[in-house]
């Protein structure tokens, strides 16, 4: 009877070693896995706030001169004496929301390239219970699982992420070239607003002299009445233009604001210049042959759309390696009255019996497919937006050049003979003024051929979506977004 409380007394000591040893080993994964969690930081957004620090967006940021700087060298001035498309495309590089959602992406995909490496975790179960055929002996077992996956199904997925990834990057390099390009067309809209307005204005001031000079000549009875409201008619008409130019500028101030990601505030007090747009490059000197020569593969949209197909045939290498079902080992500790036990267990995880995978292998097969098609499509839409704008500006550019050398050549000979007859006391104010009014409608039909010229050569460089006349030192959009450092 002592021997037998003496082997109670040692299988309860053995059971209470057990019990903490089960209760340590249980603390132990728990440390472990609370030490590797990351923490939730939260980061609420604040309307207002955001709202305020848009309009107090500044030229002068000292940290907008450092970003530039960075890739164009020192800046002996800052802020710069006048705006041009150079120093406007830096400004959208800095300040521009798309390029932020788009650097976004980027972060987002680069992530789905850990998560797609991650291994399966194991899976640990306990066992607690009482035996009752043995006296409600207790038992404890620990039972883990651990999942291999089969048929490179994790090479697959990382491959396919990888794909995505880089389609990402290769869009933020488009998103780069569409802010530039919408920068361009805001800029040039802008520049012709006020040419147009500055020539409205002396067209004006000319038709306001010639209806004077008619409203003396009818007093003395040399004019007749509807002569003189000819005149007014065209007077009034111009008038009107004129207004109507004076809300064009500001519009197109506001659109190219908007366009570089400022307030409008933020442009007030500054000129805009171009030196090349009097002086539009003819089709001998632009890159064209050597860009055609290159392929159509500088295209960052038929880039990205490689790389969409590539992710589109590794997300079908993932679904037929998914034909394969994994291996499940379940290794287990079982300690029941007084006795441990060790077994290995195993399973296959989702045996193709009812089917292979093949519904998600078809869709994927089809995606792949439809991305093949779409990007054939592409490059067709490519060569004919290449073409076309290729023509386009041949035309404008041939009609702008007449323009200039017949019209505006001839009205001005016209304007400074009127001007020496008139010294010569050979003619008259009325003759000279009319004279210029000619030569300022001749402007202004020449301002729009050097606005079709200016709109042609756009379109060509958004069809190669490559500058044609100076080749822009952007800096690289994929860099972290110099605004927000590395929260991004």
């Amino acid at each position: 009877m002592c021997g037998e409380k003496r082997l109670r007394l040692f299988l309860g000591l053995r059971l209470q070693v057990y019990r903490c040893q089960i209760t340590a080993l249980i603390g132990l994964c728990g440390s472990f896995l609370l030490n590797g969690c990351v923490a939730y930081r939260p980061r609420p957004l604040n309307p207002p706030q955001l709202e305020n620090q848009y309009r107090t967006r500044v030229i002068a940021d000292p940290k907008l001169r450092s970003f530039i700087e960075t890739s164009v060298g020192p800046i002996q001035s800052w802020p710069p004496l006048f705006l041009d498309l150079r120093t406007l495309s830096f400004i959208g590089y800095y300040y521009s929301p798309e390029l932020e959602i788009a650097r976004s992406q980027v972060v987002m995909a680069e992530a789905g390239i850990r998560a797609a490496g991650a291994r399966i975790n194991p899976i640990l179960g306990l066992d607690i219970g009482y035996d009752t055929e043995a006296g409600l002996a207790k038992m404890y077992g620990i039972l883990p699982a651990f999942t291999i996956e089969t048929g490179g199904k994790r090479g697959a997925r990382i491959l396919q992420a990888e794909r995505q990834a880089e389609a990402a990057r290769v869009g933020l390099a488009e998103a780069g070239w569409r802010l530039r390009s919408r920068i361009r067309n805001a800029f040039y809209d802008h520049l012709f607003a006020v040419r147009r307005r500055d020539l409205l204005q002396i067209e004006e001031s000319v038709r306001s002299e010639i209806v004077q000079m008619f409203d003396k000549r009818l007093a003395v009875g040399e004019a007749s009445r509807p002569e003189l409201d000819v005149y007014r008619v065209d007077l009034i008409t111009t008038q009107a233009a004129l207004q109507i130019s004076f809300g064009d500028v500001e519009q197109t101030r506001a659109e190219l604001a908007s366009a570089v990601g400022l307030p409008l505030s933020a442009l007030e007090g500054f000129t805009f210049e171009a030196a090349t747009l009097e002086s539009p490059p003819g089709e001998d000197s632009l890159p064209i042959l050597k860009v055609q020569k290159a392929g159509l593969l500088h295209r960052a949209d038929l880039r990205r759309m490689l790389a969409e197909y590539a992710a589109s045939d590794a997300a079908l290498k993932l679904e037929v390696a998914r034909q394969y079902p994994n291996l499940v080992l379940t290794p287990g500790y079982t300690f029941e009255e007084g006795f441990v036990r060790y077994v290995l267990n195993s399973s296959i995880e989702s045996i193709p019996l009812f089917h292979h995978n093949q519904g998600p292998i078809e869709v994927a097969e089809a995606e792949r497919r439809q991305v093949g098609e779409r990007f054939e499509a592409l490059q067709a839409q490519a060569i004919g937006q290449m073409e076309t704008a290729l023509v386009q500006y041949r035309a404008a550019l041939n009609e702008w050049q007449q323009a200039s050398e017949r019209l505006i050549s001839v009205q001005r000979t016209r304007e400074e003979a009127a001007r020496r007859a008139l010294a010569a006391g050979e003619g008259d104010r009325l003759t000279l003024s009319t004279v210029r009014l000619q030569t300022v409608t001749a402007d202004r039909g020449r301002l729009d051929a050097l606005r079709r010229v200016s709109t042609a050569l756009g379109a060509l460089e958004d069809a190669m979506q490559q500058p044609l006349q100076t080749m822009l030192e952007l800096p690289d959009p994929s860099r972290v977004s110099p605004r927000k450092g590395g929260d991004n």
